[in-house]
């Protein structure tokens, strides 16, 4: 089976989550053994389609612009079996790059006027065309953000043209979020074996569907760290992709965002076999008091204090906001007597330690 693979998303560096999906599902269609041709539009000159239908008269099937459509795209888009079309999802359908390739595959087209069984005017086609797999990734958590783009695909889809699969995430943003690398995990290994099932059997399994659209987090979780997220990048002036780079942490801003966000840093391993209770009191612009409990890789915050912590901070809220984002060196801070810590240090070393080996 030969696959035209196209990925119209303008993101590089690793930003892209439309292309770590489409990674993903390349990777279990050449697992089954298709010839799969990757393409992104971000590196193609497409010029805009004039409607001018030279394609249709003085050259039939042939488009009047000299471009890497005309003289690339096209005749690849027309000897696939299949093309897997990868567009992030702006304004809730494909984006406009996707948008110019779809429009200038009409010399694939017929000027002709014919109407199907239910009634529709449709043109012809000049040339079979592959089948089609729609696959895009969104923001926002619903998955009704792709009812817009699904409506629009079926209803503007040729009448011999199938549409073998429509591939959704919604809640990308997660899917690279260290908090939920299990289920993101997850997420790519069904978005690879439906890779393996569509050039198996050219559908995919409901289960296999199922998995790839799984809920990743729930509201509150998701919009709690997405607004921490972007308050940090605006008041830091950076954009994601330098926020990403710079490897910032989002600054908790309330005692609850703490509780939030604080378990996605810490060492969970360092707790060991035993169960370690860590409590924090803050002073200053939030006083408040909270624990954390780390047992078994797990970690589980709770308001207010519990009996018998194994380490108890005592910190100025904000002080302990800018250790936290690598804006105040912590050991530094300690020397300086601006925090205390009662009880095991060498445990809370280990605790905050980060996988680059510092503390």
């Amino acid at each position: 089976m030969r696959i035209l693979a196209i990925n119209s998303s303008p993101r590089v560096g690793g930003q892209s989550k439309t292309e770590l999906m489409l990674n993903h599902l390349v990777e279990g269609m050449r697992d089954a053994g298709a010839e799969v041709d990757v393409v992104n539009l971000r590196e193609k000159k497409i010029k805009n389609c004039v409607g001018c239908f030279t394609c249709w008269t003085k050259t039939p099937g042939r488009c009047i612009h000299k471009d890497d459509m005309t003289g690339e795209l096209f005749p690849k888009w027309l000897e696939a079996d299949l093309a897997v079309y990868a567009t992030p999802l702006y304004y809730h359908t494909m984006n406009s790059a996707m948008g110019t390739f779809r429009e200038r595959t009409l010399p694939a087209i017929q000027p002709f006027f014919e109407k199907t069984d239910d009634g529709k005017t449709f043109h012809p086609l000049r040339h079979k065309i592959p089948a089609a797999v729609w696959l895009s990734v969104c923001g926002f958590p619903e998955e009704s953000e792709f009812d817009a783009l699904s409506a629009y695909l079926n209803r503007t889809r040729h009448k011999d043209e199938n549409i073998a699969a429509e591939i959704y995430r919604s809640g990308a943003e997660t899917m690279t979020h260290p908090f939920f690398k299990e289920k993101a995990a997850d997420v790519l290994d069904a978005t690879a074996q439906a890779g393996r099932e569509l050039v198996e059997s050219m559908k995919i399994l409901p289960g296999t569907t199922a998995r790839i659209r799984q809920p990743i987090t729930d509201f509150k979780f998701f919009s709690q760290i997405g607004n921490l997220f972007w308050k940090t990048c605006i008041a830091e002036k950076v954009t994601p992709k330098e926020f990403e780079k710079k490897h910032m942490i989002p600054r908790p801003d309330s005692l609850e965002s703490f509780m939030w966000l604080f378990p996605v840093g810490i060492n969970k391993e360092a707790s060991g076999d035993r169960k370690v209770l860590l409590q924090f009191e803050f002073s200053g612009e939030v006083e408040d008091k909270c624990c954390f409990t780390i047992e078994k890789s797990a970690v589980k915050a709770i308001k207010g204090i519990e009996q018998n912590p194994d380490i108890t901070i005592k910190t100025p809220f904000d002080m302990w906001m800018d250790i936290m984002t690598r804006k105040a060196d912590g050991q530094q801070m300690f020397m300086e007597q601006k925090y205390t810590v009662a009880g095991d240090l060498g445990l809370m070393i280990e605790l905050f330690k980060r996988k680059d080996g510092q503390s």
